[in-house]
């Protein structure tokens, strides 16, 4: 959603469960639009610059948990306001020094235009750069779940992985998962809405009652 104000164009940030702000943007894998991701989770995220040392670390890092983020049913897709030769020939810097090849694209954002959609420039930190961004959609297109770090702050792959997991998991079951939650830990149940079944749920052997508001099961 974009408002005018005077000469400048003022984006603002999208938000938690509606659907992600669409696009078509140029990549080192071709020309790219939100709904070639649909039916597959996606990880679009941002960096400031090629050439630069924690955004390596980072690409590396992304492309180390990319099989796993595969079997996930989960894609990457970079950005950043390079061009695409500036990409093409980081990633190849990137496979010649650090022997890890990037599989996934990058957006070539020139013009800012994904950028200021997905609000990815934090003008206290640069007018230039994208911050680093983390923005989970599911295969519905609905964005689930919004990661920002500061510029000088590398990001934690087991973290994103940890999102989506948990992301996948209340899907499926229709539960929420607790503080520190990883794969294999007890889900939390919805809690009660009538006195009733608040009374029914602290008698549910079958689960581990805290207290009727607060259960736990395994899944």
């Amino acid at each position: 959603m974009a408002e005018s104000n005077g000469n400048q164009t003022i984006h603002s940030l999208p938000r938690l469960g509606e659907m992600a702000p669409d696009f078509e943007a140029v990549t080192t894998q071709g020309v790219l639009r939100l709904p070639d991701f649909k039916g597959s989770w996606l990880v679009l995220f941002s960096h400031p610059a090629d050439f630069t040392p924690v955004c390596t670390t980072e690409f590396v890092a992304f492309a180390q948990i990319y099989p796993e983020l595969q079997k996930k049913n989960t894609q990457l897709l970079g950005l950043s306001v390079d061009s695409v030769s500036s990409h093409i020939a980081w990633i190849r810097n990137i496979e010649e020094k650090l022997g890890v090849k990037i599989p996934f694209p990058i957006i070539a954002d020139l013009n800012k235009e994904v950028a200021m959609k997905y609000g990815m420039i934090m003008p206290g930190e640069s007018k230039t750069e994208t911050t680093r961004c983390v923005f989970i959609i599911d295969p519905n297109g609905k964005l689930r779940a919004m990661i920002y770090y500061p510029l000088t702050t590398g990001r934690n792959m087991q973290e994103i992985l940890r999102v989506i997991d948990a992301l996948q998991m209340t899907d499926k079951n229709q539960v929420a998962t607790p503080a520190n939650w990883k794969p294999g830990d007890k889900v939390v149940v919805p809690a009660p809405n009538t006195t009733a079944t608040a009374e029914q749920r602290v008698k549910d052997k079958s689960l581990e009652v805290v207290d009727w508001y607060l259960s736990k099961k395994a899944i």
